[in-house]
């Protein structure tokens, strides 16, 4: 079965996501207080994330590593209104950047960004350690589910 990084369209797609969705949640009021200005590298380290998610290049791993991911979220007190408008603006992203519109992949990709949000405030609400969420290295993506 093709990867879900392979059906997007590579790196090249995701980056058109991923810089799409940054530019949205750079502007929306809900979301500026998560992402106050513009970080140079943010796109990039998205993108390696997403890719990799996707079945694509380990690169997230092999230069961040996911207590990288950790420590960005932990102490920004996500709200559920936040989360579901990070949400939406990545799907919105997704929609304009071209990717394939097949539902299966469709839906792929919305339960990604929905555990991964669900994920990323879990632990920007964690306190201690045994408050994080449990995942500690970069899920990979299919078709259904995380494996």
């Amino acid at each position: 079965m093709v990867s879900l990084y392979e059906h997007a369209g590579g790196d090249e797609a995701l980056h058109r996501v991923e810089e799409g969705f940054y530019a949205k949640v750079l502007a929306d009021p809900l979301l500026k207080p998560l992402f106050p200005e513009r970080r140079p590298h943010h796109v990039e380290h998205l993108t390696w994330f997403t890719a990799e998610s996707f079945g694509g290049p380990g690169r997230f791993t092999e230069r961040l590593g996911f207590a990288y991911l950790i420590n960005a979220h932990r102490g920004l007190r996500i709200t559920d209104e936040q989360r579901q408008r990070f949400v939406e603006l990545y799907l919105e992203a997704f929609d304009e950047a071209g990717l394939p519109g097949d539902e299966a992949f469709r839906e792929a990709v919305r339960s990604h960004v929905e555990f991964g949000s669900h994920v990323a405030m879990q632990n920007s609400l964690a306190t201690t350690d045994d408050e994080l969420h449990p995942l500690r290295e970069v899920p990979h993506w299919t078709w259904d589910e995380p494996t």
